[in-house]
């Protein structure tokens, strides 16, 4: 089952008896639960049929004796098992007869990162109930994803407003999603979300000197891209975050710098990309100053950055600033 195919499920109020929830995209992941329990389990009696454990620290048998205990007052039962991947071999054991024959009146939910789909527990899963994957969303998806997000919020979002917010976040949705709550408060009764507003709320965060760091970079502009390195690690910034959106920004680029070499009409070059009309002039000046085998070097040196930070090859502060130093002093010959 698809995660979308969940949603609507449980919008209609259909129900199966058992879930496993897994993926890379906790956000998503855990909003769909809290839907369903908000379906399923009435606050005032959350203390009578919802149980909750944690994989790591859950006994399969206790999990499946509770799970086949009568809801009270109620028409179910919902029984939660949170960081499923680190459920036992014994304790999946357990619940294999179970998972074999659910109990009708519960709603047994897995959640988890993982699903070894080798071992037969999952196999037996599959037969009488769903998995669920919820993977991260790709990088064209989350300007749709924030549109529709505006929408339930009954604003909307203009197209420009929406990249310009991925721009300064990234795509982590949780913090996508907050940072959009502030400009929807911020906007007050006004319909439609524009650019401005973004800027306005989005200036007084740290994620609006991301976006400026890789735009220095774009221009090579050294001093000033130092001067946002330094301020971001001492604000408490990851090297590997932003060396993720530096990466983003310059993938981007190369995108521009290829299609331009093509002799595409901006319109054509937005419409391949999936750039902003109103960020696109920006970003072909800057892809003007790169040449490909001059970008080609620069990924290199993402990669050989990556690597480092990883594997703790080196003080991440002198390493990202290595890059940066790399990057604006390239010249393409």
């Amino acid at each position: 089952m698809k995660p979308e195919e969940f949603d609507r499920a449980i919008a209609r109020g259909e129900f199966g008896p058992l879930y496993y929830l897994h993926g890379d995209e906790p956000f998503l992941m855990e909003r769909c639960v809290q839907r369903l329990l908000a379906k399923l389990v009435p606050p005032d009696f959350r203390d009578f049929n919802l149980n909750i454990y944690y994989g790591a620290e859950a006994r399969g048998e206790e999990v499946a004796e509770v799970a086949q205990t009568l809801p009270m007052f109620a028409d179910r039962r919902v029984v939660l098992v949170k960081r499923s991947e680190g459920l036992s071999a014994a304790a999946l054991e357990a619940l294999l007869p179970y998972v074999q024959d659910p109990a009708p009146s519960t709603c047994l939910v897995f959640q988890g990162e993982k699903a070894d789909l080798r071992r037969k527990f999952f196999g037996e899963l599959k037969k009488s109930g769903e998995l669920v994957e919820y993977r991260r969303l790709y990088e064209n998806q989350l300007a749709p994803f924030l549109r529709e997000e505006a929408a339930t919020l009954g604003k909307r979002l203009d197209p420009g407003a929406a990249d310009y917010l991925v721009s300064l976040v990234g795509n982590n949705l949780q913090e996508l999603v907050t940072e959009l709550d502030k400009v929807v408060t911020f906007v007050g009764q006004q319909e439609i979300v524009r650019v401005d507003d973004v800027r306005a709320v989005a200036s007084a965060t740290r994620v609006d000197s991301v976006f400026e760091l890789a735009n220095a970079l774009g221009e090579k502009d050294l001093a000033k891209a130092l001067r946002r390195l330094e301020a971001l690690l001492r604000d408490g910034e990851a090297p590997l975050m932003l060396l993720a959106m530096v990466t983003r920004h310059f993938r981007q680029l190369w995108q521009v710098a290829e299609l331009l070499g093509k002799k595409l009409a901006p319109s054509e070059i937005a419409r391949q990309t999936g750039i902003s009309p109103y960020f696109l002039k920006g970003v072909t000046a800057q892809a003007r100053h790169f040449r490909r085998a001059e970008l080609q070097r620069i990924f290199e040196k993402f990669y050989a950055t990556d690597l480092a930070l990883k594997s703790s090859g080196g003080k991440p502060a002198v390493l990202m600033e290595r890059l940066i130093m790399e990057i604006c002093g390239l010249s393409g010959k």
